[in-house]
């Protein structure tokens, strides 16, 4: 579905912030989006690009530049699996993007927030790989995303991930390497170690497949970097099955990972494990 055209504003949309007033034009749009236009100069008032909180007023020309509609949380599989006081979890398949894209229109979770949260302003407050999948956890108001920010620095905030990894892992393993992701489609793993404990991940190995040469492993990270489980489970000699970066490339059932449980200070979380 596209957008694109010129409309007025009408008595009922005067004095609204353009991006409200957008949705009589823009209709099954979400509110993310419909900023993220203004912001990029996409969004005309009578000749000028205007931002997001500008109030229009009756009988102005409004012209939308032509732009693919978001796709729904339905469409992309998100479902909320816990909604509580400030905080809400989602659940995300693979193969969907966790953060909007600058300057690319693909659809994201982080893009259809708004229609999941209506009338509430939610913040993405971490990111999973496009092929991870898992919770992804989400601040409603402004002091949920402050309370976060500090329960990360203070290193209270637990992240359980579950994967299926080549070989056989057995017992408890914490990888302390550190990580260098400058600048680099592949993260890489350093031979020191990491001075902040928070960087670490923590391995229990919870059962084997001796036929197919697998293992079952949970892992807990507590702020974590970018392909931060997937190098450090290469760098021992078992990367995650399915993937194609670290790994041995692709397989039938996608990345073998999955954030599956969150605990912090008054909010828990889980998703049902997928492996």
């Amino acid at each position: 579905m596209f957008f694109e055209g010129t409309f007025s504003i009408d008595a009922s949309g005067d004095g609204s912030r353009l991006d409200r007033a957008l949705e009589a034009a823009m209709p099954g749009s979400g509110l993310r989006l419909r900023r993220r236009l203004c912001e990029e100069g996409r969004v005309l008032v009578d000749g000028r690009a205007r931002k997001p909180g500008y109030k229009v007023r009756t009988g102005q020309s409004v012209e939308i530049g032509e732009v693919r509609a978001m796709t729904t949380a339905d469409e992309l599989g998100l479902r909320i699996v816990k909604w509580e006081d400030g905080f809400a979890a989602v659940n995300k398949p693979g193969r969907v993007h966790s953060a909007a894209i600058s300057g690319k229109d693909e659809p994201s979770a982080e893009g259809v927030l708004a229609d999941l949260f209506p009338g509430k302003n939610p913040v993405l407050l971490n990111r999973l790989d496009y092929l991870t999948s898992g919770l992804l956890l989400v601040a409603l108001t402004p002091e949920a995303r402050e309370a976060y920010l500090k329960y990360e620095d203070d290193g209270a905030i637990k992240k359980f991930y579950l994967a299926r990894v080549q070989g056989r892992l057995d017992g408890i393993v914490s990888v302390r390497s550190r990580l260098d992701t400058d600048d680099r489609k592949k993260t890489r793993v350093l031979a020191e170690a990491d001075p902040d404990s928070r960087r670490w991940t923590g391995i229990t190995a919870l059962s084997h497949d001796n036929a197919a040469g697998t293992s079952l492993v949970r892992c807990l990270i507590m702020k974590g970097a970018r392909h931060q489980i997937r190098a450090h489970l290469s760098s021992i000699g078992h990367p995650i099955i399915g993937d194609p970066l670290y790994g041995e490339g692709e397989s039938p059932r996608g990345l073998m990972l999955q954030h599956q449980r969150i605990e912090m200070p008054g909010f828990q979380a889980e998703a049902i494990p997928l492996f």
